[in-house]
């Protein structure tokens, strides 16, 4: 039988618990590079809507190169300016710091001469410093209830270990989303941070499936150790976990390849990079990290321990 009708008849056998410290091993690794590239980068490329600043974007039918714009804004005094060609040329977006208005005023002109159009075709974004900080502070706030409530939720759904192993599944999830954005160097703008909300909603709804399962199976078996019923709640719900995030998966990446390579979207492209690294982690950690987490808390207990030494006894005296 082939493994993909395993999956679908949920007949795996796959000792989740017993590979633990592989996926362990990887999640750290991975987790280690996103650190890394968190430090080496300086951190995340936060958009102006948390930092405060200028976005300028304009059609450009003179074809301005981005060096051409870049050396237009350093005789204004712009340095580190962010330069991009949209649609394949079709049009630039450039954006900076706060600015006086002044100097604001004149970016503007010349970056409407560098483009070859008038100065009302220029679309013109700034945000304070202080609003900037506003945003940040209430994104980060919105994320504090969005975890609270989910301790909240599973521990009175489910039980209190569950929720907090689901959170570490959930902070592994941002730890490299984040990471992964720090990399590839992406803006970080409010899409992002409703789509990263998303995908830990997604990534919570896949992890409380499997906990809803073993939650199930501890109810219905009074004699099997409890790292054996989180593999049976594993290979049980392993075909549903992954159909699901490879159906999510596939039009995700169609929108970030659309994004990035065809229409030269920027927020599009951020939106679905946010989307598509969340899921696939997700689905990763609430199989590979969650469970396993779980079942080691688990194991400690006196009752499971207890149940763990009864059926390795019945296990030897079997094999004699």
């Amino acid at each position: 039988m082939s493994t993909w009708s395993k999956l679908r008849r949920s007949e795996t056998t796959i000792d989740f618990v017993g590979l633990r410290r592989r996926w362990f091993t990887i999640s750290a690794v991975i987790i280690l590079l996103s650190i890394a590239g968190f430090v080496v980068r300086g951190g995340l490329n936060l958009g102006i809507e948390f930092e405060g600043g200028l976005a300028l974007q304009t059609p450009n039918p003179a074809q301005a190169t981005v060096p051409e714009v870049r050396d237009a804004m350093q005789e204004l005094g712009i340095i580190g300016a962010t330069i991009q060609e949209l649609g394949d040329g079709e049009s630039l977006r450039v954006t900076a710091g706060v600015l006086s208005p002044e100097v604001e005023s004149e970016a503007v002109s010349v970056l409407a001469n560098v483009a070859g159009v008038d100065r009302a075709e220029v679309s013109i974004s700034a945000v304070g410093p202080s609003f900037g900080a506003l945003v940040l502070q209430r994104s980060l706030v919105a994320l504090g209830v969005f975890l609270g409530a989910v301790i909240l939720y599973i521990s009175w759904r489910l039980e209190f270990k569950m929720a907090m192993a689901g959170i570490v599944a959930l902070i592994h999830d941002l730890v490299i989303t984040a990471g992964v954005y720090a990399i590839t160097g992406f803006e970080v703008t409010p899409a992002t941070v409703v789509a990263i909300l998303t995908i830990l909603g997604y990534s919570l709804y896949d992890t409380v499936v499997v906990f809803d399962k073993i939650d199930e199976l501890v109810i219905e078996d009074e004699k099997t150790p409890y790292r054996d019923i989180v593999n049976n709640g594993m290979n049980s719900v392993l075909g549903r976990s992954l159909a699901t995030s490879i159906t999510s998966l596939i039009p995700i990446g169609s929108i970030l390849f659309v994004g990035a390579f065809l229409l030269g979207a920027p927020t599009l492209r951020e939106f679905a990079l946010a989307l598509f690294v969340g899921i696939g982690v997700g689905t990763y950690s609430s199989i590979f990290v969650a469970a396993p987490i779980l079942s080691t808390w688990k194991e400690g207990e006196d009752e499971w321990a207890e149940r763990a030494a009864r059926a390795e006894k019945r296990s030897r005296s079997a094999r004699k």
